[in-house]
């Protein structure tokens, strides 16, 4: 199964990121979405769990959860916008994905057994950040998160 990693598009959905979730099973936005027609457009590639971030505080965009569990290929993902704002133990619930967003700074790093995942930001460039999105495979044995750029 692989599974498309976006975050902190704050309105802005390139054709880049579009192309490089083209295909997957399952998409993942961590928050800051910023405009409602971007849940559109990402529904429209394949079904989609999505969070809200600081900056989504109208509309439909507001109405979506601030953390949110779902069980992809028999793994627990678990979406939150902030790291600092992790109201769980990863570990003791069953974790075997976190997805964060809110740096814009893109990271893959495997912490007590869970691994954590920041796409980075595939909206608007910020200072001298990438501009990136995630993909993730589940296999039978291990899942592996790698980052794409995309400018």
């Amino acid at each position: 199964m692989t599974i498309g990693v976006i975050s902190d598009t704050h309105g802005l959905l390139r054709p880049e990121a579009v192309e490089a979730l083209a295909g997957v099973d399952h998409i993942l936005h961590a928050g800051d979405v910023g405009d409602a027609w971007i849940l559109e457009r990402l529904r429209a590639i394949a079904p989609l769990t999505a969070i809200r971030g600081n900056v989504d505080t109208q509309g439909v965009c507001a109405a979506l959860p601030a953390t949110e569990a779902v069980e992809l290929g028999g793994r627990l993902f678990y979406l939150v916008h902030s790291l600092g704002d992790l109201d769980i133990n990863p570990v003791a619930a069953g974790v075997a994905v976190v997805v964060s967003g809110h740096s814009h700074r893109a990271e893959v790093a495997e912490r007590g057994g869970v691994l954590y995942l920041n796409p980075g930001s595939a909206g608007p460039r910020r200072f001298d950040l990438a501009v990136t999105v995630a993909l993730v495979e589940v296999g039978n044995v291990r899942v592996v998160a790698r980052t794409v750029h995309l400018l």
